[in-house]
This record gives C-alpha cells, sequence and structure tokens, in this order.
C-alpha cells in the first residue's frame, strides 16, 4: 500500500484550520448561551415564511439598480438575489445587509442554488447575455433562451404561484420564452416593456413644454425598441390634446419636429451606454414602480408586455407593450386604447417585427 507523506509546511494549514474550526465553534456555543439568558421565546412553532418576498436574478447592474430601488420602495418583506458567479452575488448581499440599518427589509438572502428563492411572489428576471459586436439579434435571442432554460423551470419549482417579470433583453421576445418555458398563465408572465420608454418620452415632451413629467400624459407602446409606436393622438397635458393643437404633431408634416422626441427615446438607451457604458438607474427605478402596483394590489395602468394575439388586428402569438391594468394577479386587464389607423398599424408592424424572431427560435 502506498505511503502518504505530508510536508510540515501543509500538516501547519491542517492543524490551522482545525484551530480555527474549534474556535468557531466555541465562540458558537459561548454566543448560544449569551442569546439564551437575553431572549425567552415564548412561541415554539416554524417561523412565519415570508408574505411579500421579491426575488432578483442577475446580480449584474440592472438586478442590482431593481434590488436597490425594492429595498428603497419598502416593497418585501425578504429580497432573495440569484447568480452565477458566486464571489460578486456574495459580495453584493453583503454590501445591502450591511445597510440594513437604513432600510425596513428584515431579510436578504443570496446563493447560486435556486431554493434561495422558494415562496417568492414576484421573480425579476435580468439574468442574460449581452449582444456581441456583429452578433445578430436573433442569435442573442437563441444564447439567452438556453439561459432561460436552466433559469425559468428552477423559479417555477420553487415558487409556482409567482409572478415573474421579465427584463432582460431583448425584452418582449424574452418574455414570450419564458411564457412558454414555465407554463404559467399569461397574465401571470410579464415583461417590463415600454414602461421606461414611455417614462423616457414623459420626461422629454415634459421638458419641452416646461412642466413636471407627471404633468404630461403619454404613451409608447409595441416593442421595446427601434419599432415603439409614440401614440400621439393620445398626448395631452391637463386633458388637452396635444395632436387637437397641432393636427400634424408627431408626423412628417409637423413643422414643429415633435417626431424627433421620439427618435431621442429609441436612442436614449445607446446614447447612456456610449456615455456610461450600460443603463441601470432608469430601468430599476422603472421595475420597482411595476412591482408597487402589484405587491399593493394598486390597479394602476402601466405599459408592459403581455400577450396580445388577437388585439388590433394582430394574429401572431406575441408579446409586446399595451397598456395594462397591475394588481396582485399581475396583467388583470388590458385597456382597449382608441388608436389612428397609423397607430394600429404600426403596432402591427412592431409585432411582426418580434414574430419574425421569434418563429425562428428553437427548443421551445
Amino acid at each position: 500500500m502506498p505511503v502518504w507523506r505530508t510536508s510540515p509546511s501543509a500538516m501547519l494549514i491542517i492543524w490551522w484550520h482545525i484551530y480555527l474550526t474549534a474556535r468557531s465553534l466555541v465562540e458558537r456555543i459561548k454566543m448560544s448561551a449569551t442569546l439564551q439568558k437575553l431572549i425567552t421565546p415564548l412561541f415554539k412553532g416554524l417561523p412565519e415564511p415570508p408574505r411579500n418576498k421579491v426575488t432578483v436574478v442577475g446580480v449584474g447592474q440592472v438586478g442590482m439598480a431593481c434590488a436597490v430601488s425594492i429595498l428603497l420602495r419598502e416593497l418585501a418583506d425578504e429580497l432573495a438575489l440569484v447568480d452565477v458567479l458566486e464571489d460578486k452575488l456574495k459580495g453584493e448581499m453583503m454590501d445591502l445587509q450591511h445597510g440594513s440599518l437604513f432600510l425596513k427589509t428584515p431579510t436578504i438572502i443570496a446563493d447560486k442554488d435556486y431554493s434561495v428563492t422558494a415562496n417568492s411572489r414576484v421573480v425579476v428576471v435580468t439574468a442574460g447575455a449581452r449582444q456581441q459586436e456583429g452578433e445578430s439579434r436573433l442569435n442573442l435571442v437563441q444564447r439567452n433562451v438556453n439561459i432561460f432554460k436552466h433559469i425559468i423551470p428552477q423559479i417555477v419549482r420553487y415558487s409556482p404561484e409567482c409572478i415573474i417579470l421579465v427584463v432582460s433583453n431583448p425584452v418582449d421576445v424574452l418574455t414570450y420564452v419564458t411564457w412558454k418555458l414555465s407554463g404559467l398563465p399569461m397574465h401571470r408572465v410579464i415583461g417590463s416593456g415600454t414602461n421606461l420608454d414611455s417614462a423616457r418620452f414623459r420626461y422629454l415632451m415634459a421638458d419641452k413644454l416646461g412642466i413636471h413629467t407627471s404633468s404630461f400624459n403619454g404613451w409608447i407602446l409595441g416593442e421595446h425598441g427601434d419599432t415603439s409606436v409614440p401614440v400621439w393622438s393620445g398626448a395631452n397635458v391637463a386633458g388637452v390634446s396635444l395632436q387637437t393643437l397641432n393636427p400634424h404633431i408627431g408626423s412628417e408634416e409637423d413643422e414643429e419636429n415633435w417626431k424627433e422626441t421620439h427618435k431621442m427615446v429609441v436612442d436614449s438607451a445607446y446614447e447612456v451606454i456610449k456615455l456610461k457604458g450600460y443603463t441601470n438607474w432608469a430601468i430599476g427605478l422603472s421595475v420597482a414602480d411595476l412591482i408597487e402596483s402589484i405587491m399593493r394590489n394598486m390597479n394602476r395602468i402601466h405599459p408592459v408586455s403581455t400577450m396580445v394575439q388577437g388585439m388590433y388586428g394582430i394574429s401572431e402569438e406575441v408579446y409586446l407593450s399595451l397598456p395594462c391594468v397591475l394588481s396582485a394577479v399581475g396583467v388583470s386587464s388590458v385597456v382597449n386604447m382608441t388608436l389612428t389607423q397609423e397607430e394600429a398599424g404600426q403596432l402591427q408592424d412592431s409585432a411582426g417585427t418580434l414574430w419574425d424572431i421569434q418563429k425562428e427560435l428553437k427548443d421551445l
């Protein structure tokens, strides 16, 4: 039989680990004694499970902006983080835990194992591959499909009654992918959609008009991307239709060139990414706003990505953004907007663009 020899330095390391383990055990025993002297338990049953748990999958810039926004809005009694990068995941968890004094969320946990997500009411998915230089959108989506095939079944396994909010891009197609992979009813699978596009639109329009963002009412529908649809027919301030004041607003005939505002909305993300490398704060705030409507059963209306087959002449099975009523069940209803023929046509074109990508996807 072989004789295993250990060098003195290796033995020293082994004994050092034994010493640290023993010291840790002694300290725990001491702390246990202090705890028993300090606190007298009255309830002997199992601890109460979280009632408003939120999970964020992916701890990149977007995921952490979502997490911080959720914490600051006091929307969860437990926040769980999941990622495959263990060191970063633990570091982000510890950083948030160290700020617990300034938060109202008592439990912040993290693990690469999805069991940590159990009993979530809402799961926010921000994980996914980034588009590489020269890569087609179809290739990017297919790579993310493969990632989602690992993520989504585990979410549903541990939280079968949850609402899934997809943020990863391209968000509309990946929300459709999530719906297919999860087996959940469509009202519980939501994409962040054009909630952020509409926020950008309202900010830019209000800025031009010299009023606060909340005082301008306007919607961006359709795809979260290049084929998004500005609803100029519904743009108003205090009920005053801008189209009544300027019949050509948003069109090629518009001498005031208001359509440039929509172009700025479409280009916003590209510009921010060019300047700072990524976008995160606005989408994080947007996601927290959506979660508030769900957690607090507010029945507020948001432009989020939902299944639209059969609406506005759309025959394809696609997810895109329409004004949706968000409540504790997810998307409880969709508002039927009175769109112009041109706007409805643009919405159909947007759906067609998404379907052209979806129909080529494999393994769904």
